[in-house]
Parts: structure tokens; C-alpha cells; sequence
């Protein structure tokens, strides 16, 4: 009788009001898994930090790049801290995440696959290996150049999950299954020319009478009054839009312009580095078939370099040669059959972009998402107004 009695007096007390710290508290952890869950399964926003892409997008371009227009992609390294990506803030060489929970490449349906000439976020492939001194190059370029013992004595070396690697953004030129080429400078897919973005840019010759070019209207165009580099007295080197060429051919002080091309004697660093039987610079590159999932292909001694990352890394096999003689997982292979899809990702401004040419393929799995807005962009101490909530094509 008195338990039954002390149970309705309780129940009829009125709740205790929550304190103020607690409701900012609760408000707090509600505000961080609503972001979270945003950011991961729709939209995310990005900020432009180089100008590979200029001048489609400009450096301090601010972006939502839009998650569920391919499908929002599971966390495949679930345990990390909020709002962060692979570097806690304030710190060089802490993770902000564990490895501890490590979950397999998983997609929820979207609006559409990756299309050619689509802009898209995505995870550096080459960033599975890192020398934290120096991330702004690629480990395996740094290892190319001064030898692994080297790097790996004068610098910190990680390995990150494919979550976790850095972000690029870039152009897609080709799809998987595509065939794709450059020619002088033209890039060219399943032998048809592919449409030329109209802010990109590429470098040009500009052959003047010997008088310089006014610093002031190339300013007022958005063109940098330093060239490059000079060739002669009268021949400089810019960075042009086609639209901008074009303007120039018009003033009295030019008398030529032309596309600046590299010969294959200058440049050996591109994919597949192989140069015993590839000597294609980034102007003149290709055919290249761009990987399909299902696709079988053969192995040989002339292509392996085109595979051996996509079967070993990305892929998760191993890939051993024993005289003469592939072997992938302990059993000789001659053939290989693809897993995932893979893309051609190249910037817009073309002869200052590392990009697929540089690196290769990048596998479905690393698709972040799709470029759509610039919400805010801010340049030469200025908000850039005009350029406020574009569309991105």
C-alpha cells in the first residue's frame, strides 16, 4: 500500500527542468550528428586550394560538392573524429581516426553514374602512401625522383584508408570503357574530339613585335602580367583561356599565338612510367583504355604497367613476376578481370594540373561526389560577387 502510494506521488511530480548547460549540451550533440549525417550522406563543402582548375574554378572558390547525385558512399573508416578528415586540427602528424573498425567499399543508389566531363570530388589514389613533410607531391612521384631509402629517411611516411586521402577535384574526360588519346595538347575520346571547357586554360606562345604587352589590360582580362617564362626577346609564355587567345590575336603588338607542346624529350614522368615502351608526355598521350568492371584483358609485358596498381591496390590481390610469368594471388595469370569502374580525371587548366596523367586511374571506390555551387569565392582581397551560387559545368 505504501510503495503503491509513494510510485503516484512520484508520478505526479513534475519533471525536473533540465539546467542550462544541459540543454546546450544536448543541442549540441543533436547539432553534431545532423552535420555529420549531412556531410556524409549529402552534401559537403569544399574549397579550392590550387589552380588546376582555373578558370572554371578559381583558388578560394568556395563549394557544396553534392553527395547523393552518385550515390552517398558508406564510411569505410567509421571511427573518426567530427568534421574532421585524416589530420586532427593544430597537429602535423596525428590521425583523426582509427583503423580499429574498417568497413568494404559500399554505395546507396543516386540520381546517376559519373558522366564524361562531369566536375568531381574524389580521393587522391596515389594517397594510400604519404610522407607527411611533403604531401603537396605524391610519395610514389618523390620515391620516382630521389629513390625510396631517400624519402624514407628524411621523412615521416603514413599510409591512409581510401576514405581518408587527400581530396582532388577535377575534370572526368573518360569513362569506364572508354578509349581515350592526346594530341598536341587535344584530348580526344573513342576518336572523336572532346568538347574544350571554355574557362579552361592551357599555356600558349604569344610572339609579340618586341614591344611588351600592356600589364594593365592583361590584368583587367584576369591574365597574369608575368609570363611563365621567356623564350626570346619577343616570344613569352601565358596562361590562356581560348577566349582569351583569341583577344590577344587582336591587339597590334601580337603577331603570332600558338599552343605550347611539350616534346617527348623533355617530359618522361607521365603514366605508366614505363618509358622502355612509353614515351608520351602530357600533350601527346595515348591510346588508353579506361578500365570496365567485367572486362577481362590480357597481361604482357607491354601493358602490366597500366595494371599492376589496379590489381595489387586497388583490388587487393597479389601480383608477383617470376620468370616471364604472372602471377596474381600464387596462380599463374595471363588475363585479368576488372572489379570496379575506373575514370580519366584531368584539370581544366591543362598544362598546370597533376592529374590522371601524372597517376592513372581513379576507381569507383574513391568517388566522393559531385561538384554543384560555389556558395561563396573570395580573391584579390575581395569578395568575387559575380561569381556567388554558380552552377558548376
Amino acid at each position: 500500500m505504501n510503495l503503491a502510494f509513494w510510485r503516484r506521488n512520484k508520478e505526479g511530480q513534475p519533471k525536473k527542468k533540465k539546467s542550462a548547460v544541459r540543454e546546450w549540451f544536448d543541442a549540441a550533440i543533436f547539432a553534431i550528428i545532423a552535420a555529420t549525417l549531412i556531410r556524409t550522406f549529402i552534401f559537403e563543402a569544399y574549397t579550392i586550394p590550387t589552380p588546376s582548375m582555373e578558370k572554371t574554378l578559381l583558388v578560394n572558390d568556395f563549394l557544396f560538392v553534392s553527395k547523393i547525385s552518385y550515390g552517398p558512399r558508406i564510411p569505410m573508416t567509421p571511427l573518426a573524429v567530427p568534421f574532421t578528415h585524416h589530420t586532427l586540427p593544430f597537429t602535423k602528424y596525428s590521425k583523426a581516426y582509427s583503423e580499429a573498425v574498417h568497413w568494404k567499399y559500399r554505395r546507396l543508389p543516386g540520381f546517376s553514374d559519373v558522366e564524361r566531363y562531369d566536375v568531381v570530388v574524389f580521393n587522391f589514389p596515389e594517397g594510400d602512401t604519404v610522407a607527411l613533410e611533403q604531401q603537396e607531391q605524391s610519395y610514389y612521384q618523390l620515391v620516382r625522383f630521389y629513390g625510396r631509402d631517400a624519402v624514407w629517411e628524411q621523412n615521416h611516411v603514413t599510409s591512409r584508408p581510401v576514405d581518408k586521402r587527400e581530396n582532388y577535384i577535377k575534370r572526368c574526360m573518360a569513362v569506364a570503357g572508354d578509349t581515350l588519346s592526346i594530341k598536341e595538347g587535344i584530348v580526344f575520346v573513342n576518336g572523336t574530339q572532346a568538347p574544350i571547357p571554355p574557362e579552361s586554360e592551357r599555356t600558349y606562345w604569344v610572339k609579340t613585335t618586341g614591344d611588351p604587352l600592356n600589364p594593365s589590360r592583361l590584368d583587367e582580362l584576369n591574365i597574369d602580367p608575368s609570363p611563365r617564362s621567356v623564350d626570346d626577346s619577343a616570344t613569352f609564355r601565358y596562361d590562356l583561356t581560348p577566349g582569351m587567345a583569341n583577344l590577344l590575336k587582336t591587339w597590334p603588338a601580337v603577331q603570332d599565338i600558338r599552343p605550347y607542346v611539350k616534346s617527348p624529350r623533355q617530359d618522361v614522368q607521365v603514366f605508366p612510367h614505363d618509358t622502355a615502351h612509353y614515351r608520351w608526355t602530357e600533350h601527346n598521350f595515348g591510346p588508353l583504355y579506361i578500365p570496365k568492371k567485367g572486362v577481362t584483358v590480357n597481361l604482357d609485358s607491354t601493358n602490366i604497367a597500366f595494371y599492376d596498381r589496379i590489381i595489387s591496390v586497388y583490388e587487393g590481390n597479389k601480383l608477383e613476376a617470376r620468370n616471364g610469368q604472372f602471377y596474381i594471388n600464387n596462380k599463374p595469370a595471363n588475363t585479368y578481370t576488372f572489379k570496379m569502374n575506373y575514370y580519366w580525371m584531368m584539370g581544366d587548366n591543362r598544362d598546370n594540373s597533376l592529374d590522371s596523367r601524372f597517376w592513372g586511374f581513379v576507381p569507383e571506390d574513391h568517388i566522393v561526389g559531385k561538384a554543384w555551387l560555389i556558395w561563396m569565392s573570395y580573391g584579390h582581397g575581395s569578395i568575387r560577387w559575380n561569381r556567388l551560387f554558380r552552377t558548376i559545368k
